[in-house]
C-alpha cells in the first residue's frame, strides 16, 4: 500500500513527515502524516482514501469543494479541530495567520503499522 494519502495539487508541496498516530474511535491501525504549511502558502489536496485532517499547530483556513450533498464551504480550524474527508474529496487550505500551521492526515489501514 502506498503511504501517500493526500495528493497535493500545488506547485510547491508542503514538507511532510510520517508517524504513527491513533484515532480513539477506531480499533484499526492508523497511518498519519504531519505537514508543516508556511504562512502565505496555500495548497490544494485530494484525499485518495477516506480519513481525518486534524490541526496540529496554528489555525487553518479550509475550503471544501462542493458536492452533490453540500455547497462549497469555508472553515477556520483551530489546533485540535478535525475534519473528516471522503475518498476523492478536494480541499484548499492555508494558514490563517503569519504564524504558519501544521496539520495531520490520518487514514485507517487494514493491517497493523510496522516500523
Amino acid at each position: 500500500m502506498s503511504s501517500a494519502v493526500l495528493d497535493p495539487s500545488s506547485s510547491s508541496p508542503p514538507v511532510s513527515r510520517s508517524l504513527p498516530a491513533a484515532l480513539p474511535s477506531q480499533a484499526m491501525a492508523v497511518r498519519a502524516t504531519i505537514t508543516e504549511l508556511a504562512s502565505g502558502r496555500a495548497t490544494s489536496l485530494r484525499a485518495t482514501q477516506a480519513g481525518v485532517l486534524r490541526v496540529a499547530r496554528g489555525r487553518l483556513w479550509v475550503t471544501r469543494d462542493a458536492t452533490r450533498r453540500r455547497a462549497t464551504e469555508d472553515l477556520v480550524l483551530a489546533p485540535g479541530d478535525s475534519l473528516a474527508l471522503a475518498a476523492g474529496e478536494r480541499i484548499v487550505l492555508e494558514p490563517w495567520d503569519a504564524q504558519g500551521a501544521a496539520y495531520e492526515w490520518a487514514v485507517a489501514d487494514a493491517a497493523p503499522l510496522s516500523r
